[in-house]
């Protein structure tokens, strides 16, 4: 009895002491401290930069996957606002239209000894739905300012992000400001069209390629500044994602063939039955996940500005990574930055009710995670799937990105700048879900990053190809003033 007791004591004893120890951890886990000095005021016309905007979004560039079904026309009209509102800019860079309508600006620099930076950009948004246009609280293609927010395709996707680093050039030229680096402003036409490999972007990136230039870095559309509060978690933060790398895209159309026929006397399975078993084979055996470098980061600065409560768990999430993986799997967004999806579309039989199908086809997404390719994705249908009597053909696809480096120079300006923003900022890298035009610059540049700099909720997000896309008319002036910052630091040597 003595003995059960000591041993017992000494349990509980080892329990309290690990207790203590995960306490005082807790304690210690939080924001690590640098100085990042102060803001840079800078001059923004947030008015002008407003009523650019509305104009921006009132030109329907709207860009298809067949070109026949694009008005270049608006493309030309967008030309000519950008010659009239920013005239210096227009007077100072060279300005050049490749691929119809993608434009490259080059604004030359005081040396030719360092590599220039390039700013990024797409012209084009994407159609709106049949059926939806008085859905719209104000007309899609209006730019209406009702003072809280603008209205309209591309609000947030992306003219607002082509019209900050517009605006940003302007007011720099307006100031004097002269850069050391040449800086590139690249603005695709089609980066809507999903893995479109001869469009705007890429036909930019070979003109570039062709005269020998190599940028010292990219920056693109991606991560945004979102707003995180969740009562007793984490308390007045917000997330700044910067994409160091984005997935891949592919979508395979998967076939069977059978007899057809009457459907009066049908076989035990179609060939869209025995489709059903094919696609029970790929959603039952998905893409083994991975917790990647960038998501134990993002987690571990999460979990740095958190409560203290919370913290006696979050300190410990170096041992968690298995529990933490298996929560991610069940959850389709968290699932997404973790392993390679499968996503089964759509489906094709027979033409008519009454015929059995000669040909059945499905059309499943793939969305690889860096590492993976296009080869890989066709390895793995041909592996889980048990009927082997099937047609893989490749209907479009676009390999995933490189990892760019979170050491380099610009990624450390952008840390800087978002964290002299505000101090509350968790700043980290992260994978874009997404398509960007910046993959295609992978040839001329290692440093690739995708950061748009204006406040959203995840609320305003979604509004993103969806009905009432919409920007906070108050992220407008900050968005211009980091790029000015940006371009000042980034363009230096």
């Amino acid at each position: 009895m003595k003995k059960s007791k000591v041993i017992l004591g000494a349990a509980g004893g080892a329990a309290g002491a690990a207790a203590a120890i995960n306490a005082v951890r807790a304690l210690k886990f939080t924001p690590q401290t640098k100085d990042y000095g102060a803001q840079t005021p800078e001059h923004v016309d947030a008015e002008r930069a407003m009523a650019h905007l509305s104009q921006a979004i009132s030109i329907p560039t709207v860009s298809y996957p067949d070109k026949a079904d694009v008005d270049f026309t608006q493309f030309e009209k967008f030309h000519a606002f950008l010659e009239e509102a920013y005239p210096l800019l227009h007077k100072t860079l060279q300005k050049e239209v490749v691929n119809e309508a993608s434009l490259i600006y080059h604004w030359k620099g005081t040396r030719d000894d360092l590599d220039p930076i390039a700013l990024l950009s797409h012209q084009d948004v994407v159609p709106i739905s049949e059926g939806t246009w008085d859905d719209w609280t104000h007309p899609p293609f209006s730019g209406f300012n009702d003072g809280e927010f603008i209205w309209g395709r591309g609000a947030l996707d992306m003219k607002n992000h082509l019209i900050g680093v517009m605006e940003a050039v302007e007011t720099l030229l307006e100031e004097g400001f002269e850069p050391e680096r040449d800086v590139y402003l690249l603005f695709g036409q089609d980066e809507e069209v999903v893995a479109s490999g001869e469009g705007g972007a890429k036909a930019i990136m070979d003109t570039l390629k062709a005269r020998g230039v190599h940028l010292d870095s990219v920056i693109d559309e991606g991560g945004a500044i979102l707003p995180v509060d969740v009562k007793g978690v984490i308390n007045g933060k917000s997330l700044v994602g910067i994409g160091i790398a984005e997935k891949g895209y592919a979508d395979f159309e998967i076939s069977l063939r059978s007899k057809g026929g009457h459907s009066s006397q049908p076989p035990k399975h179609s060939a869209l039955g025995q489709l059903a078993e094919v696609i029970r084979d790929l959603e039952n055996h998905q893409f083994e996940a991975e917790l990647k470098p960038f998501v134990t980061s993002l987690f571990d600065k999460i979990g740095r500005s958190c409560t203290y409560p919370v913290r006696l768990v979050t300190c410990n999430l170096p041992y968690l990574k298995p529990v933490i993986k298996a929560v991610m799997k069940q959850i389709p967004p968290a699932a997404s930055l973790i392993r390679t999806t499968t996503g089964v579309t759509m489906a094709e039989g027979s033409p008519a009710a009454n015929v059995l199908p000669q040909k059945a086809s499905v059309t499943v997404n793939f969305r690889m995670m860096p590492g993976t390719t296009i080869a890989d994705v066709q390895d793995h249908i041909r592996k889980v799937v048990r009927n082997k009597n099937i047609e893989i053909n490749i209907l479009k696809a676009k390999e995933a990105s490189k990892f760019s480096p979170t050491d380099s120079r610009t990624f450390k300006i952008i840390e800087e700048l978002c964290m002299q923003e505000s101090k509350d900022n968790i700043v980290a890298p992260y994978l874009v879900m997404g398509g960007t035009d910046a993959c295609y610059y992978e040839p001329i540049c290692e440093n690739i990053y995708r950061y748009s700099p204006y406040r959203a909720s995840v609320e305003l997000l979604l509004c993103t190809h969806a009905t009432n896309e919409r920007c906070p008319v108050e992220a407008i002036g900050p968005g211009v003033a980091f790029f000015k910052r940006y371009i000042r630091k980034a363009s230096a040597e």
